[in-house]
């Protein structure tokens, strides 16, 4: 597959050029692009008889890296944090809410239930239903679909989603052998049987299991598979560096000219008020270029420095029928339209997600690529990026593996992730869904677009897109 689909992108090449002149239409949306984006007239994606669902507000405390902040924290904490950053945000009376529901991945086993413990302790009714869902890096769009589910079969008017992920403290546990020793032990009756048990317990008993990011089915670790995605579409260790300093500098921009405006403040028990995220950090090429691969080495092309890192985070987002979020006086921020979920070889496939999701959600939506005026992609690594990319360029691919006629196309990058993304802004797992489509609808307002669309690939060779359409202003 590599020697097929070695060819560069028109909007990918190399070149040092190419980076700077990227940098430079992302960094500054041209008066062009704005006019015609305003001047866009185009049907609304309403469907007779079924409800509008609207995103009324989105917020997330800010994304830290983990070690940091929020070490001492739990996750219920952080999404406790998010749901009263969103109510603070929206003054929404606490018993209006219906139902509650939270993404996230590595699961404390003390709050398995993390949304029920958060909402719980953000003062919601105890007489409020939540429940947690888990889809690996897409467990946040999980919950927001859910919600919608539940809204267009009329089962609910509001719904909080959202998702939480604290890596800062996750679960290690003792061996099998002896976990298997220890309940045994516990079930004994008898001194002589807890002694005997004890004297079979030996060194390597006491070997932890330690969590990877890795396949089950595979064995694979994620950064990898990724170091192989990049190798078979040919895509350089500039290339990724070049795209990785792209997502930084164009995240700091966001961040110093406020443009970040889910983010709440979160003040931590202990410690400081948190105010902003603490892994978006401009490098230069000089520096990305001296660190070593971080997977396959010595000739990986995946670093520390082109992937995303280890985030502590949560978010929220209010969700509703049109109908209520107008009677409430509110004014939605965007519409939630078609959504599609898709599966693939989670070996040679893992993190092509948004490939395959693109084109369905854009044919069951009845829009193709150049009706869209914002994407917002989910960054695993820049390879993970770029690989979609050409991957969505290439019509070899789509006729071989994917069953279809032709390519859907890359984005233009003057509309992708101009606001940074995950390798800058950093991803708690269970969260960063609610990011992309609360980033996506501020985008549009600011960018003065009507379609934006949501992409994300997850473990297991998942993935997810929606669309996201603006609220009229």
């Amino acid at each position: 597959m590599s020697s097929m689909l070695s060819s560069a992108l028109r909007n990918l090449p190399v070149s040092s050029a190419w980076a700077a002149g990227a940098l430079a239409r992302s960094l500054s949306c041209s008066s062009q692009f704005q006019a015609s984006a305003q001047a866009k007239s185009k049907k609304t994606l309403g469907k007779s008889g079924v409800k509008n669902v609207v995103v009324v507000e989105g917020v997330r405390i800010p994304f830290l890296q983990s070690g940091t902040s929020y070490v001492d924290l739990m996750p219920h904490d952080l999404a406790r944090a998010a749901l009263q950053g969103l109510l603070t945000r929206t003054s929404v009376p606490r018993d209006v809410v219906d139902y509650i529901v939270y993404g996230t991945v590595i699961q404390e086993v003390k709050t398995s239930n993390v949304a029920r413990e958060a909402a719980l302790g953000a003062g919601f009714s105890d007489k409020t239903p939540a429940h947690t869902v888990t889809m690996a890096c897409i467990s946040s769009n999980q919950a927001m679909t859910t919600a919608v589910g539940m809204i267009a079969a009329g089962q609910c008017d509001v719904v909080v989603a959202g998702g939480v992920e604290l890596m800062s403290d996750v679960p290690i546990r003792h061996s099998r052998k002896m976990r298997k020793t220890m309940l045994t032990l516990n079930r004994a009756k008898t001194l002589g049987q807890k002694l005997s048990l004890i004297s079979k317990i030996r060194p390597d008993y006491f070997t932890p299991e330690l969590p990877a990011v890795a396949e089950f089915s595979t064995s694979e670790t994620m950064g990898h598979s990724a170091d192989r995605l990049a190798a078979a579409f040919g895509v350089s260790r500039l290339e990724q560096d070049e795209y990785a300093l792209r997502s930084h500098t164009l995240a700091k921009k966001a961040q110093d000219e406020g443009l970040l405006l889910d983010v709440v403040p979160f003040k931590v028990p202990g410690k400081d008020t948190v105010t902003k995220d603490n892994g978006i950090r401009p490098s230069s090429m000089e520096q990305m270029g001296k660190l070593k691969p971080a997977f396959v080495k010595p000739y990986g092309t995946v670093t520390a420095a082109n992937s995303s890192f280890l985030t502590d985070g949560a978010s929220a987002m209010l969700i509703m029928s049109e109908e209520k979020a107008l009677a409430m006086g509110y004014k939605p921020k965007a519409y939630l339209r078609d959504f599609v979920y898709v599966s693939q070889d989670p070996k040679d496939q893992l993190l092509l997600g948004p490939t395959y999701a693109t084109p369905k959600v854009l044919e069951k939506a009845g829009l193709t690529l150049n009706d869209i005026d914002v994407f917002e992609f989910h960054e695993a690594f820049a390879g993970q990026i770029l690989a979609n990319l050409k991957a969505m360029d290439s019509d070899w691919f789509a006729q071989n593996y994917m069953g279809r006629k032709s390519k859907v196309g890359a984005p233009p990058l003057d509309k992708f992730n101009t606001w940074g993304g995950s390798l800058s802004l950093g991803h708690p797992f269970g969260a960063t869904g609610c990011r992309l489509v609360i980033t996506a609808a501020h985008r549009l307002k600011k960018e003065g677009g009507q379609y934006g669309l949501v992409a994300a690939c997850a473990a297991g060779g998942q993935g997810h897109a929606m669309i996201v359409e603006l609220y009229p202003q």
